[in-house]
C-alpha cells in the first residue's frame, strides 16, 4: 500500500483512550479490504489511528461512514501522506491549514 491515512482525535483521559480503542476495533472489522488499520498512538493530548491504503480519499469516505454509523463525534482531523514522504495532505476539516503528529 502506498499511503498512510491518519485520523487524529483529541484524547486526554483513559476514557478517551478506551473509546478510541473501541473505534479502532470497529474500523478493523468494518473497513473494506482496500484499507488496513496499522495501529495507533496516544499521547500529548491526541490519539492517532493509522490506516494503510492505495486510495486515501476513498478510504476516508469509508471511515466517515463508520464514524457516522457509530455515533462518533465530528471533532477530529484527517490527513494522509505517501509512505515515503513526511508531507501531509489534509482531508478534514476543510478549514485546517496545518496537520502534525506530536
Amino acid at each position: 500500500m502506498k499511503y498512510q491515512l491518519i485520523l487524529q482525535f483529541e484524547a486526554t483521559s483513559i476514557e478517551d483512550f478506551d473509546g478510541l480503542i473501541v473505534l479502532e476495533e470497529i474500523l478493523i472489522t468494518t473497513l473494506p479490504r482496500k484499507c488496513r488499520v496499522d495501529g495507533h498512538d496516544f499521547g500529548m493530548g491526541e490519539f492517532n489511528i493509522f490506516i494503510l491504503t492505495d486510495d486515501p480519499e476513498s478510504a476516508f469516505g469509508d471511515v466517515r461512514k463508520v464514524l457516522r454509523d457509530n455515533g462518533r463525534p465530528g471533532k477530529y482531523q484527517a490527513a494522509f501522506r505517501e509512505l515515503k514522504s513526511d508531507e501531509y495532505i489534509i482531508l478534514w476539516p476543510p478549514t485546517l491549514d496545518r496537520f502534525t503528529i506530536t
